[in-house]
């Protein structure tokens, strides 16, 4: 009898580890529509009309073209910015600070080659160009952002 009740136990925890949780698989483009329209439900509580939305589903407003060139995607840039989830809650900000553009978020290098030296820009970011499912240390999975930046100077 004892060898019987055994050989149950053994095969109970042999099947019960063998089930296999189920989960939901991330969806790209189902994240992008339900950043969209968190993006459009911030623009409305707002009052926000004049952004404008790139192909890549980045919206931003250009506050000041500034002078000259335009920085590129391979450009060393200095900035001051701020960063915002949609909450208003802000989780970073910097002067004066240099990065080599390549570095950063695919948002930060679609934005900045759009203004010149001394230029800002508000950029109001879906989750897929910032951090997107895996987040950051100040910033939840799968968060919209808005960076507020003025290009002190680049070199290329």
């Amino acid at each position: 009898m004892k060898k019987y009740l055994l050989l149950i136990c053994v095969f109970a925890i042999a099947f019960s580890s063998c089930r296999k949780t189920v989960e939901s698989p991330f969806d790209p483009t189902e994240q992008a529509k339900l950043d969209d329209k968190a993006i459009q439900d911030y623009f409305l509580s707002n009052g926000i009309t004049n952004a404008i939305k790139d192909p890549s589903g980045l919206y931003y407003t250009i506050n000041n073209a500034g002078t000259g060139a335009h920085p590129t995607t391979s450009s060393n840039i200095t900035v001051n910015y701020t960063g915002f989830l949609l909450d208003g809650t802000q989780f970073d900000s910097q002067s004066s600070y240099f990065f080599h553009l390549t570095d950063l978020i695919e948002a930060w290098k679609i934005g900045l080659p759009l203004i010149g030296k001394g230029g800002t820009i508000t950029m109001y970011v879906p989750s897929g160009l910032a951090y997107g499912s895996a987040g950051s240390s100040k910033v939840p999975s799968n968060t919209c952002l808005i960076f507020t930046i003025t290009l002190q100077g680049f070199t290329n």
